[in-house]
């Protein structure tokens, strides 16, 4: 077995992590406090070809794997940007795979170079106030119109959806309750305008990932063309499956980042620190969770590895996606609460920049998927146990 990254691995992560770097701390609690696009860190990955690095050569991109997606994505956020810098980064990796492995030659040749070079970014329209995690349930309907398709729906947790042009867009075009082989059956994947005239996006508040904006659209009467159908009329929800095993995979790599970087912050406290004439750093209360956290990391980020490699191998992988999925949220997030009590009361102040990383990797215990239905996942397919849903 070979756990090594190859020479040309390894120099992607570097010169990743050289350009994040330059964004300094203070960047990114100013994004945080305004709510503001990060629009120059954005533009400077644009500019040095990151965006495209997933992206087929033939369409402007590197025409490289996940396993290189999860290690630019990991260096993104190891460098203390956080979800705020590797979620625009993100978007050019993920929403563009079912259109990379189902789309039509001409829908590949107008999206996929527009988002290598930076001009487009892609939105992500599947989850709705009534389908969470049941995807079968989902609302919003497309009809033939004569001329391609009329939409009318509800989605929310539509991300960056105020800074992108079009969004990936699954929709039912097959009733509910209409005879079907399977109940995922009958839901289509569309590449879709963000047109104002028929979305309104509603941004929604939340607790982290300030600089990048969640929101619910409300569809009525957005019109598609035919040509803007990707892959197979009815078959949108296995078109989007491709992408569900390597979005779990990124997340891993995120999260895994970001406690790395908690814990970086945090041991640098611990050394310098010093309380009742020594540094905190020597008390084992603080010196273990700390430890702990760096040995969880580690084995998330091999398990995480590993999932990329089976991915590029072309080999299954929902066992071990769902695996470093899970291992790593939760590492990534015990890592930034131990960094947090690290710094006592300072922990809490904005100035030390720890709460925004736990704000951030708090996420993945809920996002793309919950830890309960990974864990769902892994006890059926893996184990043989009876379905619980």
């Amino acid at each position: 077995m070979d756990f090594a990254l190859s020479e040309a691995q390894a120099e992607i992560r570097r010169q990743v992590a050289a350009l994040a770097r330059g964004f300094d701390w203070g960047y990114w609690r100013e994004k945080d406090r305004k709510a503001e696009y990060p629009t120059e860190f954005v533009q400077a990955f644009a500019d040095a070809g990151w965006l495209g690095l997933a992206i087929p050569e033939a369409y402007g991109g590197a025409g490289l794997g996940v396993t290189e997606a999860v290690l630019m994505l990991e260096a993104i956020c190891a460098s203390g940007a956080g979800l705020s810098g590797a979620s625009p980064v993100h978007f050019a990796v993920f929403p563009p795979m079912p259109i990379i492995r189902h789309g039509s030659e001409d829908l590949r040749q107008r999206v996929l170079p527009e988002i290598a070079r930076g001009r487009l970014s892609l939105a992500f329209g599947v989850t709705e106030p009534n389908a969470g995690s049941d995807t079968s349930r989902i609302e919003t309907m497309a009809r033939r119109d004569g001329r391609g398709w009329t939409v009318t729906g509800r989605k929310v947790w539509t991300s960056n959806a105020r800074r992108s042009g079009k969004m990936l867009l699954l929709a039912r075009t097959t009733p509910a309750g209409a005879t079907a082989a399977r109940k995922l059956d009958g839901l289509t994947l569309f590449v879709a305008d963000l047109d104002p005239r028929a979305v309104e996006i509603r941004e929604i508040e939340k607790l982290g990932r300030a600089a990048v904006d969640s929101n619910e659209l409300i569809i009525d009467g957005l019109r598609i063309a035919d040509e803007d159908v990707v892959g197979e009329v009815g078959r949108g929800f296995y078109h989007l499956l491709d992408s569900l095993n390597p979005e779990r995979i990124l997340v891993a790599g995120e999260a895994v980042g970001i406690g790395r970087v908690a814990l970086e912050r945090a041991a640098a406290y611990a050394r310098e620190r010093v309380v009742f004439g020594r540094p905190i750093g020597q008390n084992q209360a603080v010196a273990h969770p700390l430890a702990l956290a760096w040995a969880r990391l580690e084995g998330a980020w091999q398990q995480t590895l590993r999932a990329a490699w089976l991915f590029d191998q072309g080999q299954p992988c929902g066992a071990e996606a769902n695996a470093a999925k899970v291992l790593a949220a939760d590492a990534g997030f015990e890592a930034a609460d131990a960094a947090l009590q690290t710094f006592g009361g300072f922990g809490y102040a904005k100035e030390f920049d720890v709460e925004r990383l736990w704000r951030e990797v708090r996420l993945y215990k809920i996002a793309p998927v919950s830890q309960q239905m990974a864990l769902n996942y892994l006890a059926e397919k893996v184990l043989g146990l009876p379905k619980s849903y």
